[in-house]
């Protein structure tokens, strides 16, 4: 491959990009920091100017991508319809498109064990996102008397349990190969049975 080169000084990000080319073609584990500089069209030593590792790259990876994640969840959530229940099932739609549109982000978020206290700010984006999840669901159990309520953390935990399941499982690579429904069905269909036992949503609902 040709040597990109980076633009206006901004070695930094030519690193995070090149990094996240890597992290989508042989995952978080399968690439140097001496592949990520060629990428960027710079020696290894130059990492050094903006990064004290892979580890500390990856995070980078990780932060950015937890900060578009959080835009694009907060965005499904407010916009997701006027329901709780089609606002909750709006955001499982976008952590799909997320993991489709960007999986060297999605690959350090969630795949490369990149501490999710690496640093104050990617602390701060991961709970970002987390809490809009967790407001959604909230709001779906308003209605539940509060001694019968479970835990919003804990059913929203399920919930991206869930749709991780869903990416790893039938969202990767071609469309529809590993199953003959939608990975947006799929998610819909599991996320409106889980809801159901837990009594969240009425049975017609």
């Amino acid at each position: 491959m040709a040597k990109r080169g980076y633009h206006h000084g901004n070695l930094r990000q030519a690193l995070v990009d090149g990094a996240l080319e890597l992290i989508e073609e042989k995952g978080p584990t399968g690439f140097t920091l001496s592949e990520a500089a060629k990428r960027a069209g710079v020696t290894p030593a130059a990492v050094y100017r903006h990064f004290e590792g892979r580890e500390d790259l990856i995070a980078e990876c990780a932060l950015q991508g937890h900060m578009i994640f959080g835009d694009l969840m907060e965005y499904a959530y407010s916009t997701g319809g006027p329901s709780a229940l089609s606002a909750f099932e709006a955001t499982g739609r976008a952590y799909l498109a997320f993991a489709r549109k960007y999986p060297g982000h999605y690959m350090a978020m969630f795949e490369s064990g990149v501490s999710l206290h690496a640093s104050a700010e990617l602390a701060s984006a991961v709970k970002r996102s987390k809490a809009v999840l967790e407001t959604a669901a909230a709001a779906l159990s308003e209605n539940i008397p509060v001694e019968k309520r479970p835990p919003a953390a804990m059913f929203s935990a399920h919930i991206w349990a869930m749709s991780h399941g869903v990416v790893e499982l039938f969202a990767r690579g071609t469309p529809g190969a590993n199953t003959p429904f939608p990975p947006e069905d799929l998610l819909e269909t599991g996320i409106g049975i889980y809801l159901r036992g837990l009594g969240l949503v009425a049975p017609d609902a």
